[in-house]
């Protein structure tokens, strides 16, 4: 009875369709194309713009400590999620302009923009509109699993399609295109972001399986835009249903364990790089030195925990009853990078005599 009177979204087929890749890969081009082919199939559906919805100071960083910058990422974390609470409360009562909860720290006025386009017409049209599929296009990077891994439980709990485009574009037509654009983002984001990018794998992921990739480096043919809609449509047509056995939990959790583990390994690094600045300052390095210092420290922890979270997500096993000891795995980890810290230490002293 609920489902009827807020609209019917049980008898409406929806989807959640995960649009990622590097900035300016192309992703808003296709939504936007992705939108035109929807109308004429007599789909609702919308984009949810990931930058517009977020508060720039939630991409900004907090500040510098020893020449390292330091950013928030919990509550950019925090603020990812309130954009998939926003659609989950558009999903419980998907006919009304629902008000936001106070925690919820997104652009309402985008918000609004986002599910005009979803809200059913008038009484007299009420049935037809009951019945017209549900579409939203995430436009955001998604570059580790875990965060597209968040909207296929959102899409399981609800029964909706799920599926995936990765729109993979070189390098330098990204960087190029960025430049272009009337407010760039800094190209060290992009140069970070590729180092961090894990792409959708089906053979690892098997949540993964109902994706495509699209080379976006050239523009997109016909025949691209038509492989879209086929995975959006098989994905209407083929919903997501609750696991039968704990396989799900265990992703879960796996995911869940490999960011706490980069998460405590971060803070832990960040700690050790200042520390090694504070040594360098004792040992009156000279200004040119002590950026490079930081910049080498700051890359090599970059690419550390990159392989960090790869190494652990390929590796650990959750099949057997007994705990990770995330203490114990965070601690070697740290040893390791700090090998890696006092080598770079040592070399830019030694520059420096």
């Amino acid at each position: 009875m609920a489902a009827e009177e807020t609209g019917g979204l049980s008898r409406t087929p929806a989807c959640l369709c995960v649009l990622c890749g590097l900035p300016a890969a192309g992703k808003s081009s296709l939504a936007g194309r992705v939108l035109r082919s929807a109308a004429q199939r007599g789909w609702r559906a919308s984009v949810v713009p990931y930058d517009d919805l977020i508060p720039e100071q939630a991409f900004q960083t907090r500040g510098e400590e020893d020449g390292v910058k330091l950013q928030e990422h919990t509550q950019w974390k925090l603020h990812r999620q309130a954009v998939l609470q926003c659609i989950e409360q558009f999903l419980e009562k998907p006919g009304v302009l629902a008000e936001l909860p106070s925690s919820c720290q997104i652009n309402r006025a985008a918000w609004d923009q986002c599910i005009l386009p979803l809200l059913q017409p008038g009484a007299e049209d009420r049935s037809q509109a009951e019945r017209a599929p549900l579409l939203f296009l995430l436009d955001d990077n998604f570059y580790y699993p875990s965060m597209r891994y968040e909207v296929y439980q959102l899409a399981r709990k609800y029964s909706l399609g799920f599926c995936q485009v990765y729109l993979q574009c070189d390098l330098e037509s990204c960087i190029s295109r960025n430049q272009s654009r009337s407010k760039p983002i800094p190209t060290e984001v992009i140069l970070d972001m590729v180092k961090r990018l894990e792409s959708p794998n089906p053979q690892k992921n098997s949540w993964e399986t109902n994706s495509i990739s699209l080379n976006t480096t050239d523009d997109l043919s016909e025949c691209d835009m038509q492989r879209v809609m086929e995975l959006i449509s098989s994905a209407l047509s083929n919903p997501l249903s609750p696991a039968e056995d704990n396989t799900e939990q265990k992703e879960a959790d796996r995911l869940k364990c490999a960011s706490s583990v980069v998460h405590q390994t971060d803070q832990a690094c960040r700690r050790r790089i200042s520390e090694a600045m504070r040594t360098a300052r004792e040992n009156q390095v000279a200004p040119e030195h002590m950026r490079s210092l930081a910049a080498q420290l700051n890359e090599s922890k970059a690419t550390f925990l990159h392989n960090l979270r790869r190494q652990f997500l390929e590796e650990a096993s959750f099949t057997q009853e007994e705990d990770i000891d995330v203490e114990r795995v965070v601690e070697r980890a740290v040893d390791v990078f700090d090998h890696e810290k006092k080598e770079i230490l040592l070399r830019i002293i030694n520059e420096n005599k």
